[in-house]
């Protein structure tokens, strides 16, 4: 376990430098452009490719490629590893490309979909904005989600600490266009798709002198015959849905959002972003060094260390995350005041997202056992049982979203 809480400290702690440079970045943002219509159509653009970079990067992906990938790295040869990661390249890449292209050109009918209330609204200008910007945020999808496989292969050889500084580069890349580049511009909050996509393409090259020290750095051939590949390519399907759903519901919570008072989005945002600090901490930080490690002792059948590695997680995830949940309850008010309260953003803004804060942290000592609970069925390479789990968690999530939000809204 000494080895596991060494990595765990290593991915920690480089997540917090980007956490805590993130709440410099929304510092940045809230101050710069506030809480209004042109934040909200931002958030939307820059949800959508998210979403689907925590489905193929962070999430399915990774859950299906981590597995596969040990599994060839203790069982095979380095050339057989070396041309699993080559045709794992290839065929993501390609198949990114085609989704990449997809989302900029029908940008305008993604925005309606995910902001349908605005659509209802006649909010046009909203709607325009945010396609605007989805196009040259949609091509992020392609340059993290690469990021994030360069980043598996970096976390299956114990290199934990370059995938999670990668992410500090985005932070400040988006400071940067907030700060220089929003100025030069017609319509400012434009800067900030200018630096995601810039983000991506930066995060990616980042790792890829790391992947040549390994020997790994791939020449993509698509190739989805094969045996790796279908292996990846059939775990992935379930997973798709399964451990991204709190994803996925926040991603309907953008879009019951959409239906509410201008700045409903931004609050959510702003909220989740101090949520997303002790779940990336402890979290994101539990599932990278977790999984590798759950992996390789079922590829070994060594089911009593398997064990002890997923009960080391639960203890981990009881002693760290209870007590951050209870401090976000308490303290959200204090906490968004200190970071966001400005002149663009309010004593109202700052209300509104402390109410959302309070009821996200109900839920953290969850989201972070799931995070423990999942890379287990994953390592086994079971993605079944997941889905049906996260299925009724869903379903469940939007039955008390409807259930609550238009009877107060109504009342109100």
């Amino acid at each position: 376990m000494a080895s596991l809480l060494k990595s765990l400290t290593t991915v920690g702690g480089n997540t917090m430098v980007s956490r805590v440079l993130g709440f410099v970045r929304d510092l940045v943002l809230a101050r710069v452009f506030g809480a209004d219509a042109a934040t909200d159509a931002f958030f939307v653009a820059f949800k959508i490719p998210n979403f689907l970079r925590r489905l193929f990067g962070e999430g399915a992906f990774a859950t299906a490629f981590v597995p596969v990938l040990m599994e060839y790295k203790e069982q095979r040869s380095h050339s057989e590893l070396k041309a699993l990661v080559d045709h794992v390249a290839g065929t993501l890449g390609l198949v990114l490309l085609i989704v990449s292209f997809i989302g900029v050109l029908v940008a305008p009918l993604i925005v309606s979909l995910f902001a349908f209330g605005w659509v209802l609204d006649g909010a046009t200008e909203k709607l325009d904005l945010a396609a605007q910007m989805l196009r040259l945020t949609f091509p992020y999808l392609l340059f993290i989600s690469l990021t994030a496989f360069a980043g598996g292969i970096l976390n299956a050889h114990n290199r934990f600490a370059v995938p999670a500084f990668t992410p500090v580069l985005l932070n400040l890349c988006l400071i940067g266009s907030a700060l220089w580049l929003a100025p030069q511009m017609q319509q400012p909050v434009v800067a900030l798709a200018w630096g995601v996509l810039i983000a991506g393409v930066v995060q990616f090259t980042f790792q890829l002198p790391f992947l040549h020290q390994l020997k790994l750095l791939p020449a993509p051939r698509p190739a989805p015959r094969h045996e790796g590949v279908g292996r990846i390519m059939k775990l992935m399907l379930p997973a798709l849905f399964a451990v991204s759903v709190v994803q996925i519901n926040l991603l309907l919570d953008t879009v019951l959002a959409s239906f509410l008072q201008t700045g409903s989005i931004s609050w959510l945002y702003y909220s989740d972003r101090l949520m997303e600090f002790p779940q990336g901490v402890l979290g994101v930080a539990l599932a990278t060094v977790i999984l590798p490690n759950l992996s390789k002792r079922h590829a070994a059948t060594d089911s009593r260390a398997f064990s002890h590695t997923l009960d080391w997680g639960l203890r981990t995830t009881l002693l760290l995350g209870a007590p951050a949940a209870v401090g976000l309850a308490v303290l959200a008010g204090p906490m968004i005041a200190t970071l966001f309260l400005s002149e663009r953003f309010d004593m109202r803004d700052v209300s509104m997202a402390r109410l959302s804060l309070m009821a996200y942290s109900v839920g953290l000592l969850a989201f972070i056992l799931i995070k423990v609970l999942a890379p287990a069925y994953y390592a086994r390479q079971d993605t079944k049982t997941p889905v049906k789990i996260g299925i009724v968690a869903m379903v469940v999530n939007m039955v008390f979203n409807l259930a609550l939000i238009f009877p107060l809204q109504h009342a109100g």
